[in-house]
């Protein structure tokens, strides 16, 4: 009789940008690991074969609380029924959240209930992406790599859905629900000695400071005497992820791209929906691509305008690289969960006719959308692309989409060049 195989680790990701780079994360260092893209059938898990880790992309990022406690409350009892001994609530590495909308301490309410320890660490930093956490307040390098705090932040500070007015996560997420959470600051972690067993002042849920990839391994080790005492559920960027390998003694295997430029059966799409600083230099500096801007107000009022823009794009795929841009709006930005929604169907209606070779979207809420708007079922890891958006490869039942390389990335990720070198390479 075959031994089914429990799974070590478990992600719901609140979007789909972030999901796969807890996916590289986890991949890069030897787990054999595959994000799902809503919670998996009997069938897709066996297709996926014994796993280490099992990811499910989400999008709570967007959501209201009642709609991020109706679909987590499912999806905790999903991973506890896979006997998950570490379940990472994987947040942005921003931690761009309110009371209203993406709310953490909703997600955490409903989920901690599947996971009996009686301790929830929260890692406030991800080193590797310019996030840092000192004394409970955290930073992040803008698109120059300048290091702000998050409520001075040049992009965070005035997201249009969930703005970064607090630096102090215990301050902010207070505001979320969350009720006397301790603090482990960076001076515990010493020169490589372990994080304290239990947390200083009692508190069940504990803010780490990470501010070095050496304060990850000190967490690492913690975190693997921890979950002696039984399945707990953390919240954090992917640096959870980096911390629970060190703690396993696992250590990066392929860390590098390839030089080689992209050679793929078919054209690169581009689809941008980031109104992102640090995207949109990368979009004034893409060369190769024939550009077709996306007017959002349009495209959800006029059905003719997006069969244009699909003729077009069909048009201009059947000869390269294509790039569709959403405009900045010229007055007040239209709802951004609706046009992330809208050009997720232009995109499938895009890939019902068009053979692509990789698909590229830049934007979280935008990636999320339109990855769910396509009949994937997984993704799996190729291959690094930029640090938070890595190459990966879909899972579909439909012949033509499976195989498909897609890169998701976050409008503050990759270098200026992006679109013309790690986009295509």
């Amino acid at each position: 009789m075959t031994t089914k195989r429990i799974p070590l680790y478990g992600w719901y990701g609140d979007d789909f940008t972030g999901s796969t780079d807890t996916l590289a994360t986890l991949a890069e260092r030897g787990f054999r690991a595959l994000l799902f893209l809503r919670q998996p059938s009997e069938a897709q898990l066996a297709a996926a074969g014994p796993l280490d880790a099992i990811g499910i992309a989400g999008a709570s990022r967007a959501m209201a609380p009642d709609a991020i406690t109706a679909e987590l409350t499912e999806i905790g009892r999903f991973f506890a029924g896979q006997g998950v001994g570490l379940m990472h609530y994987k947040c942005c590495s921003t931690f761009d959240s309110a009371p209203n909308v993406g709310s953490i301490g909703a997600a955490v309410a409903a989920l901690k209930p599947f996971f009996p320890n009686p301790l929830v660490p929260i890692l406030g930093g991800q080193p590797n992406l310019g996030r840092f956490c000192l004394f409970g307040n955290l930073f992040a390098a803008g698109g120059d790599g300048t290091v702000h705090r998050i409520d001075r932040h040049p992009t965070m500070s005035r997201h249009p859905v969930t703005p970064m007015a607090e630096a102090d996560l215990r301050r902010h997420l207070a505001a979320q629900g969350f009720e006397g959470i301790g603090l482990v600051d960076y001076r515990a972690y010493g020169e490589g000695s372990a994080a304290p067993a239990t947390p200083p002042d009692g508190s069940p849920a504990v803010l780490f400071d990470v501010a070095t990839e050496a304060d990850l391994t000190a967490i690492g080790g913690w975190l693997a005497t921890s979950l002696r005492n039984g399945p707990m559920l953390a919240v954090g960027a992917s640096s959870v992820a980096r911390a629970f390998a060190a703690g396993h003694g696992k250590a990066v295997i392929s860390a590098s791209a390839s030089d080689a430029k992209y050679c793929g059966a078919g054209p690169v799409l581009a689809l941008v929906g980031s109104l992102s600083p640090v995207t949109r230099a990368q979009v004034e500096a893409a060369q190769g691509y024939a550009m077709l801007p996306v007017d959002a107000g349009r495209l959800l009022a006029d059905a003719n305008y997006g069969t244009e823009l699909r003729a077009a794009a069909l048009s201009k795929l059947a000869q390269g690289d294509v790039m569709l841009v959403t405009k900045r709006p010229e007055g007040a930005p239209t709802a951004a969960g609706a046009v992330a929604e809208a050009t997720g169907a232009l995109l499938a209606a895009i890939i019902t006719e068009a053979r692509l070779g990789r698909l590229v979207v830049a934007g979280g809420d935008t990636s999320t959308m339109a990855i769910r708007s396509l009949p994937l079922w997984g993704l799996s890891y190729l291959r690094p692309c930029v640090p938070g958006a890595p190459l990966c490869r879909a899972h579909s039942d439909d012949a033509r989409l499976d195989g498909l390389e897609i890169v998701l990335k976050g409008g503050q990720m990759g270098p200026p060049g992006f679109f013309n070198n790690e986009a295509r390479a």
